[in-house]
Parts: C-alpha cells; structure tokens; sequence
C-alpha cells in the first residue's frame, strides 16, 4: 500500500462535481479518521465510512478530534471543513475552500474596489430581497431607507400573521436573555443565518470581510449574504416558534430554522446568488470549466498568459510545474 505522501493529488476532473456532492455533514462527541479514501468516524457505537469525495462541508461539532490523514484526504477531495457548535449552529472556524479557482474572490475584489460597481452589487441585492421594487437609480441612503422601512414592514405583517405582540426590536450583544420571546428567537434565527452564510462564503473561496451594504467588519459581506433570506426565512421561523410557546425558544428556533433550510434547499440557494452577484455572465453552475485548476500569469492591459513558460526567450517551456 503506498503512503500518504505517496498518492498524487486528485485534479478537478477526478473530483465529484458540487452540486453532486452532499451539501454538508455533520459529526460530533467521535474521532474522524482516515481509511483508503474515505473517513471514518468512530464513537462508542461502532465505525462509519463516509465517502470524502461526496461531501461538500465537513462539520464539525463539539467532541471531534480528528486526524491529519483524515485532514490529508478532505483537503485531496476538495471537501471544506468548519468546526461548529452544537448542532451546527454557530460557525467558529473552516479549513481550505471547496473552489480551486480564484475566479470569485478576483470578481468580488474588482466588484468591491470599484464605487459604482459596488453600489450596482448593493441594488441587485436589493433587488433579489425585494422583487417587486426597482431599487435602479437609488442612492446608498435610500436603499438604506428603503430596506428598513421594508424589514419594519415585515416584523408587522409576521406579529398580524402568527399573533404574537411585537414592540420593536430589542436586542442587547451578549445578552440574549434582555428581550422577549419574540426577540431571542429573531436573535437566534439571524446567528443561525450568519453561519450558514459563513461557511458557504468561505467554502466558495470569498472574502468574508468585502460586503457589498455592510462594512468596516471582518464578516461584512456574511451579513450581506445573510440578509438576502432575513425577512423571507429567518423572521417568519421566528415568529412561528415565539406563536408556539415562550420556552426554549432559542434552540427550537434553530431546530426550526435548520428544517426550513433543508425543505428550501438554502445552501444551494445561497451558492448561486453569490455566483449571479459577483459573476453573472457564469452564474450557470452546471457551466463546463467554472472551477478550473489553472495557474495563469498577469501581463498588460488586463490579459492572462500561460505560466511555466519563460517570457525572456521564445523557446524556453518549462512545462506544466510551477517550480
């Protein structure tokens, strides 16, 4: 049997396609190993095989240890890796990026560097929360207006909808307990929504701290992702487990939340708006060549050129390697 450090490295056409994949897994209280290609996890009762080449985000939760084979064959597979908390629901760290391709970070950087192309970016996000508004033409502080005057709106029509008394949205860091019902179960549904944005963010290979509306933060463009769903995902879950009862409402809401996003498919979702925002024109993730494992060299005036070539002489090819 070879080694490890013997095997060659998978190349993108090996891999399991994305969409293909298992949108993540999750392990806990179990040591993750490594056997052949696959993992393993092992608790008390017993050992699973897990295929790494069919998971899309390995996570994490409180009582993994894992190994550096285990670590070894993810990073092989293109698996993204995230250690959570309990159940998945707060995002503390991640591994590589699932893409190999620096095509989405370069678009959101370009996007980000540019006035005028970051505020287009803020409008399509408007536009993708809000449908049936044309937000074209709008200033920064009138989408801002707009988007609270909209969030307002939606706490209202939700507390008419499920019943439940809303005064306003009280919220003080670090004390979740300060508010009502209502209000823990808003704050749990948007620390539910940060993670997920979080980790998609990161297994996509973008930047978190770029945003398009938030800013000055190392998770402003996780906040922008979030907020696409807030007032058609997160506050309508909240409001129906503050309706059903007053205990226990943070960790039904994320039980709640958790069952939302499997029936709506969210990290699908949430792939492809972050692709139709920062690259439109490739937004198609079936599109051949969207995750090429290609090294290019920068020349003048915006063009790529092949690397391993020498560009002192027209003879010298030093193939495909890099060193």
């Amino acid at each position: 049997m070879s080694t490890v450090s013997r095997r060659p490295a998978l190349t993108p056409r090996q891999l399991t396609r994305t969409d293909e994949r298992l949108s993540f897994v999750y392990l806990e209280r179990c040591t993750v190993h490594r056997d052949a290609n696959a993992i393993t996890a092992q608790d008390a009762e017993g050992t699973t095989h897990i295929p790494s080449a069919t998971i899309g985000t390995l996570l994490l939760g409180p009582g993994t240890r894992v190994t550096h084979q285990a670590m070894s064959v993810l990073g092989e597979t293109g698996a993204a890796v995230c250690w959570v908390g309990e159940r998945g629901v707060r995002y503390y760290a991640s591994g590589r990026a699932l893409s190999r391709s620096s095509a989405l970070m370069e678009a959101q950087a370009r996007q980000w560097a540019n006035p005028r192309s970051r505020l287009a970016v803020a409008r399509a996000m408007y536009r993708m929360r809000f449908p049936d508004e044309d937000p074209a033409g709008l200033t920064r502080h009138e989408l801002l207006g707009r988007e609270g005057r909209r969030v307002k709106d939606c706490y209202r029509a939700e507390a008419a909808r499920t019943g439940v008394s809303w005064r306003g949205r009280r919220y003080v860091p670090g004390d979740f307990t300060r508010g009502d019902s209502v209000n823990q179960a808003v704050t749990a549904a948007a620390q539910c929504m940060y993670g997920i944005a979080h980790a998609v963010v990161t297994s996509l290979g973008c930047s978190p701290a770029l945003g398009f509306v938030h800013s000055g933060h190392e998770l402003s463009f996780v906040l922008d992702i979030a907020d696409l769903y807030k007032t058609e995902i997160g506050i309508p879950v909240a409001f129906d487990v503050a309706a059903q009862d007053e205990e226990d409402v943070g960790s039904r809401t994320r039980r709640a939340l958790r069952d939302r996003i499997n029936e709506t498919s969210l990290l699908n979702r949430c792939v492809d708006d972050i692709k139709r925002l920062l690259l439109p024109e490739t937004a198609d993730s079936s599109a051949p060549g969207g995750d090429r494992d290609v090294v290019t060299l920068q020349s003048d005036h915006g063009h790529q050129v092949a690397s391993g070539v020498n560009y002192d002489g027209p003879d010298e090819d030093y193939g495909d390697e890099l060193w």
